[in-house]
């Protein structure tokens, strides 16, 4: 019987969105599920859905062997809450640029 895939990538056909101490950050019916294999989904939202203006760039930057370099995003004190790939690993283009919240509310 063959493995599932390490990362499987599911459209989400409902709204998302995120709030973060009662501030709404993305607001999306163009989210995508990324699920992989040891780790809590997550949803990954344009960047056009997201206030972007309300973040700002942090120096942490990461590494994933199957999804790329990882830059990382903060709101105020609240420190590296969200993360982005801007040019991710071969057959992960799909969230390139997309933005990804470690807590989110639906």
């Amino acid at each position: 019987m063959p493995h599932a895939p390490r990362i499987e990538l599911h459209p989400i056909n409902q709204p998302v969105q995120v709030h973060v101490e009662g501030t709404l950050l993305a607001d999306s019916t163009n989210a995508l599920e990324l699920r992989e294999r040891g780790y809590p989904p997550r949803h990954y939202i344009p960047r056009d859905h997201v206030r972007m203006d309300l973040l700002t760039l942090s120096e942490t930057t990461t590494h994933c062997p199957f999804k790329g370099n990882t830059v990382y995003f903060s709101l105020g004190y609240n420190k590296d809450i969200a993360w982005s790939y801007e040019q991710p690993v071969e057959g992960m283009e799909t969230i390139a640029g997309r933005v990804a919240f470690g807590k989110e509310e639906k």
